[in-house]
C-alpha cells in the first residue's frame, strides 16, 4: 500500500434502507469478457454547439481506451500522488469481507479532480495553452484546474459562485487562478465561463465531459488495481459521472469480474431516470449537501461509458451521506466532504449486498468548515447520538432544577437549554424548554422520550 500523506498542498484542502434503485448489469461488462483495452466503448459526441474545448464534440478523439488511461498515467507520473488505500475494519465487519478507502481526499487540491484536469491542459497545443484557459466550479474542479495550469505556466481563469466558501475561493486563487465571482449556482457561473471563452479565445475545461477528462480521473482505476489486485468491488459517487467513467475503463479492461457500482444523492440523482431513458436526462433543482455530486444532467461522454460499463448505480439519502461523513471522522480519522462520502454512506445501507474486498473511493475532502460542523451535528442525530426535545412544564421555581434531574438520572448529557416563557401558545402557568442532549443511539433516545413522558411532561418533538 502506499504511504498514507497527511499535508495538502494549501488551503481550502481539505444508516438506513438499502439503495433505491439499480441499473442491470450490462453484458459487455459481464465476467466473460475479454480483458483487454477494446472493452473500452465508442463515445457518443457531446452536445453540439459547445465552446472551444469543452466538448468532445469538435473533432477530439472520443474513444477512451486503457491505453489513454496508462497515457494519463504518464502523464501525471510526478504531478499526483499514489494515495493511501486504507483499511476499515468497522466496515469490513459490516460486509463481511476486507473493505478499504482509496483516499483522493489526501491527493492534491484535496481531490482526484486534479488528475483530469492536469491530462487535459498538458495535451492542449501551445496556440491553445497561449490562449489559456477557463473553468467553473464551487470548488474541486476550480483547485484542480488552477493548480494544474500553474504547473504547466498556462493562465488560468475559474468563474465561481458568489456564495461558494471563502476557503476554497482562496485556495483557489493561490494555486495561481484569476477567481471571478458570479452567479448563485454553478450554472449560472458555467454559462458566464463559456461566454468568456468564446468572447477571449480561452480554452474552456469541462468539469467530467471530455475523454482526457475521464482518462485522467482513471488512473485511480488503475491504483486501485495495483494496491488491491484482490478487489472484487469497486464503489464510487457519481456527479457527472467522469471519475466513475474513468474507473470504469481502467478496471474492465484489465478485470472484467470487478463489480464497479456508482452512487449518487437522493435528491441529485440524474443518472437513474437517464439510464432507464437510455440518453442523459435532465432533473429540475437537485437539492443535496454533497455539492461535490450536485450536478443535474449525466455527461454525454460519460455516460456512454457508465451505461455500458457500470454494473449497478444506487442512490443513498441525506442522513445517510452524513452518518457515513461522521463513520470517516470518527473512525478512520479521515475529513471527506459528503459526496467523498457517499460510497460509505451506500455500504453502510446495505452491507451484506457488496462482494469483498471492496474499494471505495473517497474522491474529496473540501468540505467547508461551518459545513462540516452542521452535517456532523446532523450525522450525529441520524446516528441517535444527539436529540433535540421541546417540552413544556409548570412555570414555577425549581421547575427546570427537577427537569434537569430527571435527565441526569438517565445518563443524558446536556448540551444546551432554551427556557422560554413569552410564547403565547403558552398558558400563563406554562414555560416552554428546548434541549439538545447528547445520547448513546436510537434506543437510548427512545428511553429518553419514554421516561419524560412518564415523569409527566408534555414532549412534543
Amino acid at each position: 500500500m502506499a504511504a498514507r500523506h497527511g499535508d495538502e498542498d494549501g488551503p481550502g484542502s481539505g444508516s438506513g434502507p438499502a439503495s433505491r434503485l439499480t441499473s442491470p448489469t450490462p453484458a459487455s461488462a459481464s465476467a466473460s469478457a475479454p480483458a483487454t483495452a477494446d472493452l473500452a466503448p465508442a463515445v457518443a459526441p457531446a452536445s453540439a454547439g459547445s465552446v472551444s474545448g469543452g466538448s468532445a464534440s469538435e473533432g477530439s478523439k472520443t474513444t477512451i481506451t486503457l491505453d489513454d488511461v496508462r497515457s494519463a498515467q504518464k502523464t501525471l507520473s510526478g504531478v499526483s500522488r499514489l494515495t493511501a488505500l486504507e483499511g476499515s475494519r468497522y466496515l469490513s465487519g459490516l460486509v463481511g469481507a476486507p473493505v478499504h478507502f482509496k483516499c483522493e481526499n489526501l491527493q492534491r487540491t484535496g481531490s482526484f479532480k486534479l488528475r483530469g484536469g492536469y491530462v487535459r491542459i498538458a495535451g492542449l497545443s501551445p496556440e491553445e495553452r497561449a490562449a489559456g484557459v477557463v473553468a467553473a466550479s464551487a470548488g474541486n474542479h476550480a483547485q484542480g484546474v488552477a493548480l494544474a495550469a500553474s504547473l504547466l505556466g498556462v493562465r488560468s481563469t475559474v468563474f465561481m459562485p458568489e456564495g461558494a466558501p471563502l476557503p476554497k475561493i482562496a485556495a483557489t486563487r493561490d494555486y495561481g487562478a484569476e477567481v471571478r465571482l458570479c452567479g448563485q449556482i454553478v450554472d449560472e457561473t458555467m454559462r458566464a465561463a463559456k461566454e468568456y471563452a468564446e468572447r477571449t479565445g480561452a480554452v474552456f475545461i469541462h468539469p467530467f465531459d471530455h475523454p482526457d477528462i475521464i482518462a485522467g480521473q482513471g488512473t485511480v482505476g488503475l491504483e486501485i488495481l495495483e494496491q488491491c489486485p484482490e478487489v472484487r468491488t469497486v464503489v464510487v459517487g457519481i456527479g457527472g459521472g467522469g471519475l466513475a467513467a474513468g474507473i470504469a475503463v481502467a478496471v474492465k479492461a484489465l478485470r472484467p469480474d470487478v463489480r464497479v457500482v456508482g452512487v449518487q444523492a437522493e435528491g441529485a440523482a440524474a443518472y437513474p431516470p437517464s439510464l432507464a431513458a437510455g440518453r442523459p436526462v435532465t432533473i429540475d433543482a437537485p437539492v443535496t449537501m454533497a455539492d461535490g455530486i450536485k450536478v443535474g444532467r449525466p455527461g454525454d461522454v460519460p455516460f456512454q461509458i457508465i451505461e455500458n460499463l457500470v454494473d449497478e448505480v444506487r442512490t443513498v439519502t441525506e442522513d445517510e451521506l452524513s452518518s457515513a461523513l461522521l463513520l470517516c471522522l470518527e473512525r478512520a480519522k479521515l475529513v471527506v466532504e459528503p459526496a467523498g462520502a457517499s460510497p460509505v454512506a451506500a455500504l453502510l445501507s446495505a452491507p451484506e449486498s457488496f462482494e469483498g474486498p471492496v474499494v471505495a473511493v473517497l474522491s474529496g475532502g473540501n468540505v467547508d468548515p461551518l459545513l462540516m460542523q452542521r452535517i456532523l451535528r446532523h450525522g450525529m442525530a441520524a446516528a441517535g447520538r444527539y436529540l433535540s426535545l421541546r417540552l413544556r412544564l409548570t412555570d414555577r421555581p425549581g421547575a427546570l432544577a427537577t427537569l434537569l434531574g430527571v435527565l441526569s438520572t438517565l445518563d443524558a448529557n446536556v448540551l444546551d437549554v432554551s427556557h422560554v416563557r413569552t410564547n403565547p401558545r403558552l398558558g400563563l402557568s406554562e414555560a416552554e424548554v428546548e434541549l439538545h442532549l447528547e445520547t448513546k443511539g436510537p434506543d437510548h433516545c427512545e428511553d429518553v422520550r419514554e421516561a419524560l413522558r412518564g415523569a409527566g411532561y408534555t414532549v412534543m418533538a
